[in-house]
């Protein structure tokens, strides 16, 4: 139930042991989906530079030190691999702003509730659904990281995942997120010069409908884009403005 197989393959990319043989073979640095730069202006409109970020599954990606040098002053980074992290604890140690451990993000107990106001996830829970039990990690990711986010906090979830296999997990009325959804092509999609523009900009959220999915009138211009989903942890006050989606069997 809710697992996306689409964009997986052979590989558990929920186990340790994979990501750690894979950091030994591969060593370097290597960003999933988007580099900051393209996703800066998501980051910057929805995260204030002194907020205090949990970066989930960050790999051996560069992002946070591209965020650290555009301003950002608290950024801890989690793995599941103690190779990467080790990894990059040794290559940032002289960088105050950042901080790596060793984690699990189907349990990061470590941290007290509401410890951060942004959480960025650029690839973890897409790791997550390709492994096994992949609903129940999804629930598990997900509910740890809406505990660690403080009341108007946002977690950001760059993702393969188009709304008919995230918003499953994603609209659970027990997280209390208020959801906006957005589309980037992967770096290096060149449109037809023949295509007409189906928005004016990127930046432009798109609408979801009734039932949680994409407009029918919607053109996804790269069919190998990237979905963002930005996901702000409402108050008590707030929770009407919360929109129901009546998700059917089809999508389900």
């Amino acid at each position: 139930m809710f697992r996306d197989v689409s964009s997986c393959n052979t590989y558990n990319y929920g186990d340790a042991l994979y990501w750690d043989a894979r950091y030994i073979q591969e060593g370097g640095s290597f960003d999933w989906y988007q580099r900051y730069s393209a996703l800066r202006p998501f980051v910057r409109n929805f995260i204030p530079l002194s907020s205090r970020i949990l970066m989930v599954g960050c790999g051996n990606a560069v992002m946070s030190e591209d965020m650290v040098k555009d301003g950002y002053e608290h950024i801890t980074n989690i793995d599941i691999s103690s190779v990467a992290i080790e990894m990059m604890r040794r290559k940032y140690e002289y960088i105050p702003q950042l901080k790596y451990l060793q984690m699990d993000v189907r349990d990061m107990s470590l941290f007290p509730d509401e410890s951060f106001d942004g959480v960025i996830d650029k690839g973890t829970l897409d790791s997550l659904m390709c492994g096994t039990d992949a609903p129940i990690s999804a629930s598990q990711m997900l509910a740890e990281v809406c505990r660690l986010l403080k009341p108007g906090g946002t977690y950001i979830l760059i993702t393969y995942g188009d709304p008919t296999v995230r918003m499953p997990h994603l609209s659970r009325p027990v997280f209390n997120w208020k959801i906006t959804l957005y589309n980037i092509p992967r770096p290096g999609f060149q449109k037809p010069e023949s295509s007409t523009p189906s928005r004016k900009s990127y930046l432009e959220p798109i609408p979801l409908s009734e039932k949680g999915v994409l407009p029918t009138d919607f053109v996804l211009e790269d069919p190998d884009s990237h979905y963002i989903y930005v996901c702000k942890k409402i108050n008590d006050i707030e929770i009407d403005s919360i929109p129901t989606y009546q998700l059917t069997a089809d999508v389900l």
